[in-house]
């Protein structure tokens, strides 16, 4: 399969990354965070974070990164179902954790559903590890 990786472009890509996520399964929970108007705030930041993989002109997988300038981020990873397991979902990532090296980023954090195992399992294979922490969070608006 030959894939090529690029920055997101919105408005172009956006509709096609919101049903891949949209398909990807229980693992991806989109929120408000993951309206247009939110993810353009988002491109202000870190444009070059947020990738895709495309097959023949198709759009097959995603990962959204961040980077604060001490810790990096990784959401939604994902990949078109039927065309798992043949290494996009390992090349976004290698490309992705290569920019957060660029900017100096030194460690990352992820989060993974607890009733997702098939991403533990991919993740764990990638060399993360798991962390003994609590998540919490708080709506602003």
């Amino acid at each position: 399969m030959a894939i090529r990786i690029r920055e997101f472009d919105f408005p172009g890509d956006y509709e096609a990354v919101i049903e891949l996520w949209q398909r990807a399964g229980p693992g991806i929970q989109l929120s408000v965070s993951d309206q247009p108007e939110e993810i353009q705030k988002k491109l202000t930041r870190d444009p070059d974070l947020f990738l895709v993989a495309e097959e023949n002109g198709s759009l097959i997988g995603t990962v959204l990164g961040g980077f604060d300038g001490r810790r990096g981020m990784v959401y939604h990873l994902a990949v078109r179902p039927g065309l798992r397991r043949q290494g996009t979902g390992t090349a976004l990532m290698e490309e992705l954790e290569a920019r957060l090296r660029e900017k100096g980023c030194r460690k990352y954090y992820l989060l993974v559903t607890k009733d997702n195992q098939a991403a533990l399992d991919f993740y764990a294979s990638q060399g993360s590890e798991m962390m003994p922490l609590y998540v919490l969070g708080k709506v602003l608006d």
